[in-house]
């Protein structure tokens, strides 16, 4: 395996350190809502309201803490129009398009997994 100069240095990212990579990039997308809020986001800008309701399960407190880390992290921007009531939309970043291809193989690899172990419900 070909080394890296980056392999023994360390990461340092708000008030963490990373002897890794890969647990900083698991840190910016690896929970389930920032990886789902990134996917939903993929086809354009959508407004709070829509982007919640399209993922499952998601409370607002969680929402608004996984969009709130992705905006910190720069991964999400978020344009508040100035109308009244307040319209607020949120897209990706350029760094958070660059995610697009790595989070459709994941779930590439999740509908491979699900059809290969016979995972798939039922047509009813």
């Amino acid at each position: 395996m070909e080394s890296n100069n980056s392999d023994n240095q360390k990461i340092i990212y708000g008030d963490k350190a990373f002897n890794c990579t890969l647990a900083f990039a698991l840190h910016l997308i690896g929970d389930k809502y920032k990886s789902l809020i990134l996917y939903h986001l993929k086809d354009g800008p959508q407004r709070s309201g829509v982007l919640q309701k399209s993922i499952t399960d998601l409370s607002n407190r969680m929402f608004t803490y996984s969009i709130r880390a992705l905006e910190k992290d720069k991964l999400v921007k978020r344009t508040i129009y100035p109308v009244t009531p307040p319209k607020v939309e949120y897209e990706l970043t350029e760094d958070g398009k660059s995610l697009i291809p790595i989070i459709l193989e994941l779930d590439k690899w999740g509908q491979d997994f699900a059809q290969t172990h016979y995972l798939y419900a039922p047509a009813e």
